[in-house]
């Protein structure tokens, strides 16, 4: 394990990016609090696994509504690929409001390692995630 004090971190930096890279647990410590440093696609991979999308789409009055159980975010369209996409732009957005102002209330708190898996994800990595599934049990023809 890599474990440098701040200073040391900024002195070391290269060190501690390598490491990260290696898979190798590496953390900094200032004060008394430990932060971790990780490989970015490492952390999105296993968020993906941890984190359960739990999302859902609905045919409805003529077009299709999408959302995610037990969080506050929800799209339409009128094709299942506009839903999706608009799916898309309402979790970034949740993700931006999170990072903005929704962090420390409450009722929020539970969502932060969503918001993690959103900011390192692409939107074809985000789009398998909230809807594989989903997508691949509809049939060609519904859409």
């Amino acid at each position: 394990m890599l474990e440098l004090s701040a200073t040391e971190a900024r002195t070391r930096f290269k060190d501690v990016l390598d490491a990260a890279e290696r898979g190798r647990a590496t953390s900094i410590v200032r004060d008394r609090t430990h932060f971790a440093v990780v490989d970015g696609e490492r952390l999105r991979s296993a968020l993906a696994h941890l984190v359960e999308a739990d999302a859902r789409l609905v045919a409805e009055a003529g077009g299709w509504s999408a959302f995610l159980v037990g969080r506050p975010i929800s799209a339409s369209g009128s094709t299942v690929e506009e839903a999706i996409e608009d799916l898309l732009v309402a979790v970034r957005e949740y993700a931006d409001d999170f990072n903005d102002r929704l962090s420390g209330a409450p009722n929020h708190a539970a969502n932060w390692q969503f918001v993690q898996l959103v900011a390192l994800s692409d939107d074809d990595d985000l789009r398998e995630w909230l809807v594989g599934d989903a997508a691949r049990q509809l049939e060609p023809s519904s859409r």
